[in-house]
Order: structure tokens, then sequence, then C-alpha cells
């Protein structure tokens, strides 16, 4: 039977049955529940080849799996939709109002994120005599700096959150995937400068490419998908702008994620753009097919990385390293939001700027984006310390969606008290 086929069978019963059950049992927000019982299902693989066959033949085809399922799905499968479905729901006419929180929050606290995160991680690996340069380590901060927007709204909607502070945190969410990509472009052609042209003329190839191939795709597909009253054909449109682009780009040397994220926002501005002109369009099965693909495309996502936990428990320190990973982006995610906010304004819905340092820091939860800049790396990178960033970005999705996930409603009270 095909491989392929086979593994998606699987996946799919296990987001299924997990996502059951947890909507009438244990009733944890999606996400948190489908990585966090998928750890428990690998740990009790573990167990079961200690008590009856001995480990090796466990931990081989769980390390198989994440190889095989996990890299093929996010850098050749998929990432260009998930961020396509990130951008392309914006509703541009709503920034208007609060435009200068989101673009402060979503480019400097970003960069600043992975900045300081970069230093920190730096500093630590001088301390435990890692051979890590400032470069990687940059390169290393881009790829945890951006927030996930599906686990991080979803959760935070389910405290009810003012409409306007919820909007400025949603939208900082959708923006970041954007400049996280960038951000990674810019600082890992840093780390291959040596072994090409040079640093710019490589990071100006894979932006400006990227931006160009996004344009010119958008410009020939959207007249299609705006004169079409097929709510069908408008989706079949979307999927060939975002994986044209992304095969040009591949085939050209450029970034196809920035590409995808390009299509994404210019769809959205594009359609804001005609409704503005009372040029009303049908778009409910665009909007419900993205919505439904990008959940289920996470949703697979989350039992993918909880199932290659195991696998991480296999490297080098990867206890030092998780803790210097998830302390550092603590610190990082704090440090670029406090300065950050000092440039916002005013907040709205009588949010004070300290509680909403805190309420972002620790509602920023990461997710697949970041893996799949991590997995990038494996080309650039020798395998010590691809390994090391690998495991460091593991150990912050995992502890920024299960630990912080969990523990958000009791953390939401403590800055609502605050008020």
């Amino acid at each position: 039977m095909d491989t392929f086929l086979t593994m998606t069978v699987i996946l799919l019963a296990f987001v299924v049955l997990l996502g059951y059950f947890n909507e009438k049992v244990t009733k944890l927000t999606h996400e948190i529940a489908l990585m966090l019982f998928s750890v428990g299902i690998g740990g009790l693989l573990v167990i079961a080849g200690i008590a009856f066959q001995g480990t090796e033949t466990v931990l081989q085809s769980l390390k198989d799996f994440r190889i095989f399922d996990l890299e093929e799905f996010l850098m050749e499968g998929v990432l260009c939709f998930m961020l396509f479905a990130g951008s392309c729901h914006m509703r541009l006419r709503d920034f208007k109002r609060h435009a200068r929180p989101v673009f402060v929050l979503s480019i400097a606290a970003t960069f600043l994120g992975a900045v300081f995160y970069g230093l920190l991680f730096y500093g630590a690996g001088r301390l435990l005599s890692l051979s890590l340069d400032l470069p990687v380590c940059l390169m290393f901060g881009s790829i945890v700096a951006p927030t996930d927007p599906i686990a991080a709204t979803s959760i935070l909607k389910k405290f009810n959150l003012p409409s306007n502070i919820s909007f400025i945190i949603e939208g900082e969410s959708l923006l970041n995937d954007g400049v996280g990509v960038a951000l990674f472009v810019f600082f890992s052609s840093m780390v291959t400068a040596e072994e090409n042209s040079g640093f710019f003329p490589v990071m100006a190839k894979e932006i400006f490419g990227a931006l160009l191939v996004g344009v010119v795709v958008t410009g020939i597909c959207f007249p299609i998908f705006r004169r079409t009253c097929d709510g069908a054909r408008q989706i079949f449109t979307s999927l060939l702008a975002v994986s044209l682009s992304y095969v040009l780009c591949e085939t050209f040397g450029f970034s196809g994620a920035i590409a995808s994220v390009v299509c994404g926002v210019l769809f959205s501005a594009l359609r804001n753009y005609v409704e503005a002109k009372e040029e009303k369009m049908d778009l409910e099965l665009f909007d419900n097919f993205w919505e439904v693909l990008d959940t289920l495309l996470n949703s697979v996502l989350y039992v993918m990385l909880g199932l290659s936990f195991v696998h991480i428990l296999q490297m080098p320190k990867v206890l030092t390293l998780s803790c210097v990973a998830v302390l550092a982006n603590m610190i990082g995610r704090s440090g670029s939001l406090a300065v950050s906010v000092l440039f916002t304004g005013p907040l709205p819905d009588g949010y004070d700027k300290p509680a909403f340092v805190k309420l972002l820091t620790w509602g920023g939860l990461r997710g697949g984006l970041s893996v799949a800049l991590a997995m990038s790396t494996q080309s650039m990178l020798d395998e010590s310390l691809f390994y090391i960033i690998l495991g460091g970005t593991y150990a912050i999705v995992f502890f920024t969606t299960i630990i912080q996930g969990l523990t958000m409603p009791s953390v939401y009270r403590k800055i609502q008290g605050g008020l």
C-alpha cells in the first residue's frame, strides 16, 4: 500500500479521534489537546517498547516517522498554503483604527525579539562552549520570533477579550509570519554569505525575487478571482496563485515562503479595495475553505510534533539546551514587547502597557512556521548545529503550546485582576 496514503489515514485518525475525545471529555483548546495527547501516545509507545521489545525498534520507527513525514509535510507540501491562509483573511479596513500598534508590534517586536533572542542564545552558547557564531544565533532568533496565529487566537478568544485589544493581538500574529520569514531570509543570507557571492546579493535575490513573483502571479490570477461568479473557481484560483508562486520561487532560488505571504496579503488587500468601491464579493465559501484548510493542516502538524517528541529526547544536551532556549525566548519576547509598546500609543479597552506586555508574552505561542524554518537550515549548517537549532525550536514550540497554553487562563485572570 502507498506509504503516503497510509500515513495520511493514520494522521487523520489521530486528528479526528483525539479531537473528538477532547471535545467530549477534556475540553482543552484544540491545538493543545492534539499535541499533549500525541506526546502521551509517543511516550506510551516507548514504554511498550521497553516492556516488550526494547526501545531501539520503537525509537527508530518514530525517528523515521518524523524525518519522512514532518519535513516533507512542511517544506515540500503545505507550508505555502499555511502562510497564504494566515494572511488572506485580513480586513485591511479594520486595520485603520489600530494600524499603529499592529504594525509596531508585528514589525518592531518581531525584529527586536529575533535580535534579543539571538544575542541571549549566543551568550549562553559561549558559556556552554558551543560552536555557535552570532549570525547563526540571529537566524535562530528569527526562527522562533513569529507567533502562531491559529494557536494564539484560538486560546485568547476563549477569554472573551475586549474586541479592540483582541484585534490588535490577532493582527500582530497574522502579520509577523511574513516579517519573521523576511528576517529569516536576511539572517540566513548572512550565514551562507561565505559560500555564495556575498550577503546582500543573496538576500536581494531571495526577497525581491519573491516579491516580484508574488506580485506578478497575483496580478494574473486576481482578475479571474474577482470576475468569476463560481465560489469553487475562486478557491481554485487562489490555490493556483499560491502554489504557482511557490513553485516558481523554488525553481529560481527565491523565497517561496515570502511569495506565499505576498500572495495572501495582496489577495486580502485587493478584495478589500474592491469591496470599498461597493462592489460586493460573495466570498463566504472562499473564507470557509481557507479557514478549514488552515485548521486541518495545523491539526496534522500538532499531531506530528507530539509524536516527534521522542526524537528530541535523543539529542545531546537536550535538557540544558531546551531550558536555555525556553528562557531566552521568554526574555527575548518580553523585552521586545516592552520596547515596542513605548511606540504604540495609548492602548484600547483600559489596558495599561505592563499588563499588555504580560498578556502577549505568555500568549505568544509558536507553531508550524518555526519548525519549518528550523528544518530548512539543514542544508546551511553542519549536523551538530542543525540539531541544536531544531531541538531548541521543538522545545520552544512544546513549552509555549502546552505549558503556556494550559496556564493561560490563570495568567489572564491575574492580569485582569490587576487592571
